[in-house]
Parts: structure tokens; sequence; C-alpha cells
């Protein structure tokens, strides 16, 4: 099944964006909900201690506080809470609120107090970035790719067939069109490669 484009998911951004910036607070709520899993995952990766990663996460939120009426793009929202926590964590890092975790090897490295990983959640919000950023690909990169990844594969001659493409064309036309998904704006936080 192919999931639908992010612009199905998320109409409401716009919205949510401009009544949060005319002080709404069920609108700043929606937002905090919408976008929370992504500030934690990005602040996680970090490995800071727990007292500085949660004043990482509210310091993020008060940087989208004071910048909200300059926000103009409201679909770039994701990335720039992505950046703006990662240069929190880049400053809390100089700060010394990274733990060392090496300095006591016989500790217990795994938090049993912490709440569990939302993994769900961190999957839906790299779902979020990724179709968002394939929105953003031209109609020809979209068809290419969602047949490259059809259940079941489809061979070479018969997307060449669909698609009107030399079967010799469609490995180079992939590979640019990966490129071109890889340098959108926040697909470079999911890490990995695509």
């Amino acid at each position: 099944m192919i999931p639908p484009r992010l612009t199905d998911v998320k109409p409401d951004l716009p919205r949510l964006v401009a009544a949060a910036q005319q002080g709404e607070a069920e609108a700043w709520n929606a937002l905090v909900e919408q976008f929370a899993g992504l500030v934690w995952h990005v602040i996680r990766g970090f490995r800071l201690s727990n007292a500085a990663a949660e004043d990482v996460y509210q310091t993020t939120w008060l940087r989208l506080a004071e910048h909200l009426d300059r926000i103009r793009q409201p679909e770039s929202l994701g990335g720039w809470l992505a950046r703006t926590a990662r240069n929190e964590c880049l400053r809390a890092v100089k700060l010394g609120g990274r733990e060392d975790l090496r300095s006591d090897l016989d500790v217990d490295l795994v938090d049993r107090t912490a709440a569990p990983v939302d993994r769900a959640s961190e999957t839906e919000v790299a779902n979020e970035i990724l179709w968002r950023a394939f929105a953003t690909l031209s109609q020809a990169c979209q068809q290419l790719l969602r047949l490259l990844i059809a259940e079941p594969p489809l061979p070479y001659d018969r997307i060449s067939d669909l698609l009107g493409m030399s079967i010799g064309s469609i490995g180079p036309t992939r590979a640019r069109c990966l490129a071109k998904l890889r340098t959108s704006r926040g697909v470079y936080l999911l890490g990995g490669d695509l």
C-alpha cells in the first residue's frame, strides 16, 4: 500500500500556525502535540542528562514562542523546530549537560525510571518528514519511486512500460530522484541512507 501524501495528512498546519500567532492556546497546544515527538527525537540523539534534555525541550518551545510571529512558511515548522532543538542541544553540550557514560563502566546505563521511548511516535514523525520532502519532488520522480517501492516488487521492464522510459535510464533517474529527496529540507534529520 502506498502511504498518503503528507499534504493529505496534516492539512491544518497553516491554520494552526496562524491561530497560534493570534494567541489561541488550543492552536499552540495542537502544534506542541503535533511536533513534540520530533523535538524529543532530536534531543534523544544527544544523550543529554534528563535535566538538560528537559531544559532543551522547554527552550525549543520558548524559541518558537519568541519567533512565532515570524513564521511565514508553516510547512517548514518541523524543520525549524528540529534545527532549533539541535542548536539548543549543542549549546547544552558546550555547557556540560552531556552525561559522561565512560566515567563508571559498572553503572547500569539503562534508566529504568524514564518513560519508555515511543517508537511509533518517532516513526510517525520520520514518515511525516519523509513524505513532506517526497511531495516536493517532480511528478515523474514521485511516480518512479512509488513504482520502485511497490508491493509486490515490479520488474524493471514493467516499470519501463508503465512510464515509457528505457530500462537503462531507470537506475540513473532513481539515483537523481533520491539525491533530490536527500537534500530536501528536514530529510537530513532522519539520518541513515535513503
